[in-house]
């Protein structure tokens, strides 16, 4: 499952940066939209009109209220509020997966996609490739950070984007024993911003980097970390990290110990990600093939489908302004009302 979660396909030539206007919405009312398409199992939950083959990868509300789903292998869809639609990009912008989605201080929102870097500013969408400065179109990771520099992690390196240009940012060469990269050595996953400022940098097996005013700390698994093969990282609200790896579980970092609750046996599941935070505290994050895991501050309590999940393959969460919980799973997209799961479509019509 983890290889099929990170198989990529690889773009061959260059895309250059342009702008799409966004008369989606106007050439879709005139079509139906697409319905029946194959998948890769079974739709036990909607899977947004036939529009997802696979599975979400990247859900988002942004400040305007839009819902945006970006998916495995069908690009990016969204909700404006009336219509439910594909982004269909120019002929030169062929975007597959959308891996990751930010908003910045402005409200412009980002997608990190298979085939580079795309800004909505609310009227176009501006694609950015390795034209435009990029150290490479497969972006696995975003960041705007409090100063709004946008970090671009990508297959070959990290770049930073401060509004005007891009800028290669170096990560030392110190490599783990024995490192089991699963596609770059130079490949960034996940970018955190702490609260005290440190920049969290989650590699491709390489352990974790921690920047801070030009200071690199490295952690691995000679210095407490669980697993360096990391693959989602959390700020809760007391200030611990909590990380989640590919094979050894769910931790959290108080800045000096760490707890791991999978080697003490209270988590199941090796693989876990996909951390998200609550508007009431609880962290929620997904053990592959175990369903997912709430933490209320106190005790972590499991839900599956017997709970309703629609499998226990997850591999999106997020919540909306409803409060509402989203679970993007390999048989279709959950909700999580706050008291029982369902499908999607039976809280959320427009989905169906």
């Amino acid at each position: 499952m983890l290889l099929a979660t990170l198989q990529i396909s690889l773009c061959i030539g260059q895309v250059t940066e342009n702008s799409v206007n966004d008369g989606i919405g106007k050439s879709l009312n005139n079509q139906a939209l697409p319905i029946n398409q194959s998948t890769a199992f079974p739709q036990i939950h909607t899977n947004l009109h036939g529009m997802v083959s696979e599975f979400v990868r990247s859900m988002y509300q942004d400040k305007k209220g839009n819902y945006w789903f970006g998916t495995k292998v069908n690009g990016l869809i969204r909700y404006d509020g009336q219509t439910l639609e594909k982004i269909n990009f120019d002929q030169n912008q062929k975007v597959a997966s959308v891996r990751e989605i930010v908003e910045d201080q402005v409200g412009n929102v980002w997608f990190g996609t298979s085939s580079g870097l795309i800004k909505y500013d609310g009227e176009k969408f501006t694609s950015y490739s390795t034209e435009a400065g990029l150290q490479n179109e497969e972006i696995w990771s975003l960041l705007v950070d409090r100063n709004g520099l946008v970090w671009v992690g990508t297959l070959k390196g990290v770049s930073h984007f401060d509004g005007m240009k891009f800028n290669p940012f170096l990560i030392p060469n110190t490599m783990v024993e024995h490192p089991q990269h699963m596609l770059s050595d130079k490949l960034v996953l996940k970018f955190l911003e702490a609260k005290n400022g440190d920049i969290w940098i989650v590699t491709d097996g390489n352990g974790i980097f921690k920047y801070n005013n030009g200071e690199f700390s490295h952690l691995t698994t000679k210095n407490g970390l669980t697993d360096n093969n990391v693959a989602d990282l959390l700020e809760d609200k007391q200030g611990n990290i909590w990380i989640g790896t590919f094979y050894g579980g769910v931790s959290k970092f108080d800045g000096k110990t760490f707890t791991n609750f999978t080697k003490d046996g209270i988590i199941e599941g090796l693989e876990t990600y996909n951390f998200c935070s609550d508007s009431l505290g609880n962290i929620w994050f997904s053990a592959e093939g175990y369903g997912v895991y709430r933490y209320d501050g106190a005790d972590f309590t499991r839900f599956t489908t017997e709970n309703g999940l629609a499998t226990n393959v997850v591999q999106s969460i997020f919540e909306d302004n409803k409060g509402q919980l989203w679970f993007g799973t390999w048989q279709g997209i959950s909700i999580y009302d706050g008291h029982s799961f369902m499908n999607a479509k039976d809280k959320e019509p427009w989905t169906n």
